[in-house]
C-alpha cells in the first residue's frame, strides 16, 4: 500500500478544485482521508486542505498523481525535481514531464522556481547554476539539456474562479446559440477596455470569414482605436483583404453588392501577384499600392502580425511564413504581455494559437458552428467565453460597444 500526504491551497471550494481532486483520486483507484481543512471566510481568504492519499501500489499512485497534480495538489515531501540530460537534439529523455498551460513551479536545491514561458505539450529545461526553469518545445531541446522527468518536484497552480462578477465568470464556458449575446459582447468590451487601461495586449486570431462577410471594416476601426496589438492569420485572410482593397471583391464576390463579378475568380491571384511584385505588404503600403484594408491599417498603426502558411496556400504572399516551426517561433515572440485573445471564425488556427498561450490569457471564441466554439473553449472553464455567432455581427456589435455606444446614448438614440 502506497500512502502520500498532499495539500491544496487557494480558493479550492468555490473554484471546485477540492471536489475535483477527491473525484479524481477515487476514479483512478485510490482512496483518501481529509486530515485537516480550513475554509476561508471572505473573498480574499484562501482555504487549505491536507489529505492522506492511499493507493494499492506504485502504479495506481502514479495514475492518481498524474490526475491530481494539474489540479494543484502538492506533495508534502517536497522532493526536488528529477533531472536527466536530453539524449540528442530534438529528443526528450524517457518519462519527461509534459507541461500544461498552467502556472508551474519546479523544486530545485534552492527552493521552488517558476517555469518561464508556460505553454502546453512541452518539457521543462532547467539550468541549476542559474536557478532557472524554462518551458521548451521538443524541437528546441539540445543534447545534454537537463530536462525534468517524472511528476515529483513539480507544482501546478490551477485556475481559480474570478472573485468578482464579470463576463468570464458569468458566462463560463457554456456554449449555446440561445444566449444573451448583447450582454456578453458588452462584458467583452468592458474587459477589453480594462486590459488596455493596464497596458495589456489584445491578440486577434482571424479566419477569412472576417473578410468574406465584410467585417473587416469593423476590425479596422478597432485597430485604429488601439484595441488590437497583435494579429495572427493565414495567407487567405491577408490575400482576400488585399483583394478587397484592390478589386472590391473577396473570393470574386463584390463586397458592395454580394454578386459574383466577371473574372472575379482570378482576383485573389492578381492580388497576390501585385504584392509579390511590390516585395511584400509593407512595401506595398509604402509605395501607395495598398491604401486600405485590415493589413493596410495594421501596417499604418504599427500592429504586429504573423501570417502562417499551409499546404493549401496560393502564392503565397511574401509575408507568409511557410515553415510551420518558424511560424510558431514568430508567434511565441509576440505573445508576452497578451492578456486577451479574440479567436474569430477559424478553428485550426485558433487551436494552434491556443496551444501556445498560457492559461491565464482570456479567450473569446466566435464561430457560427457550435462544435468549433466548444472545441476552443474546452481548454479552460473560467478564462474562456464562447459566442455562437456570425463574425460580421459580432465585430459590428463589438465596435458599437467600444466606439459608438456613448455617442448614441448622448444623442438619445
Amino acid at each position: 500500500m502506497q500512502r502520500r500526504i498532499i495539500e491544496l491551497k487557494g480558493h479550492i471550494l468555490d473554484s471546485h478544485i477540492l471536489p475535483r481532486v477527491l473525484d479524481a483520486i477515487v476514479e483512478q483507484g485510490g482512496d483518501f482521508s481529509i486530515e485537516h481543512i480550513s475554509i476561508g471566510k471572505t473573498n480574499t481568504d484562501p482555504s487549505y486542505a491536507r489529505l492522506a492519499v492511499a493507493a494499492a501500489d506504485e502504479g495506481v499512485w502514479e495514475q492518481v498523481w498524474e490526475a491530481i497534480q494539474p489540479l494543484g495538489a502538492v506533495l508534502l515531501t517536497e522532493k526536488e525535481a528529477e533531472l536527466k540530460p536530453a539524449p540528442q537534439d530534438g529528443v526528450f529523455p524517457d518519462n519527461f514531464y509534459t507541461t500544461t498551460n498552467l502556472e508551474t513551479r519546479v523544486r530545485l536545491a534552492g527552493g521552488w522556481v517558476p517555469v518561464e514561458g508556460m505553454e502546453m505539450d512541452c518539457g521543462i529545461r532547467v539550468d541549476p547554476p542559474a536557478g532557472r526553469a524554462v518551458c521548451v518545445p521538443i524541437h528546441q531541446v539540445r543534447r545534454g539539456d537537463l530536462i525534468v522527468v517524472g511528476n515529483e518536484g513539480v507544482q501546478v497552480t490551477p485556475l481559480e474562479r474570478p472573485r468578482q462578477r464579470e463576463v468570464f465568470s458569468f458566462m463560463g464556458s457554456a456554449v449555446s446559440s440561445e444566449r444573451p449575446k448583447g450582454l456578453v459582447i458588452a462584458g467583452i468590451a468592458r474587459e477589453m477596455r480594462a486590459v488596455r487601461r493596464r497596458g495589456g495586449k489584445i491578440l486577434v486570431v482571424l479566419g477569412p470569414a472576417v473578410i468574406h462577410t465584410g467585417a473587416g471594416q469593423y476590425l479596422e476601426r478597432l485597430i485604429r482605436a488601439g484595441f488590437v496589438q497583435t494579429l495572427f492569420a493565414g495567407n487567405a485572410v491577408a490575400t482576400h483583404d488585399i483583394e478587397s482593397a484592390l478589386y472590391g471583391t473577396s473570393l470574386g464576390v463584390s463586397l458592395a453588392s454580394g454578386e459574383a463579378v466577371p473574372e472575379g475568380h482570378s482576383h485573389h491571384l492578381r492580388a497576390i501577384n501585385a504584392i509579390r511584385g511590390a516585395g511584400g505588404i509593407r512595401p506595398a503600403v509604402a509605395s501607395g499600392l495598398l491604401t486600405k484594408g485590415v493589413m493596410y491599417t495594421a501596417v499604418q498603426t504599427g500592429v504586429d502580425y504573423v501570417l502562417a502558411g499551409s499546404i493549401r496556400d496560393d502564392g503565397p504572399l511574401p509575408d507568409v511564413i511557410s515553415d510551420t516551426l518558424a511560424a510558431q517561433e514568430a508567434m511565441r515572440a509576440l505573445l508576452p504581455g497578451t492578456e486577451l485573445a479574440l479567436m474569430l471564425g477559424t478553428m485550426l488556427h485558433s487551436i494552434a494559437v491556443g496551444n501556445l498561450l498560457p492559461a491565464r490569457v482570456r479567450l473569446v471564441c466566435v464561430d457560427i458552428n457550435p462544435a468549433v466554439v466548444t472545441k476552443l473553449v474546452d481548454r479552460g472553464s473560467f478564462q474562456a467565453v464562447g459566442v455562437v455567432s456570425d463574425v460580421e455581427w459580432f465585430l459590428r456589435q463589438l465596435a458599437f460597444e467600444l466606439l459608438d455606444k456613448k455617442e448614441h446614448l448622448a444623442k438619445g438614440v
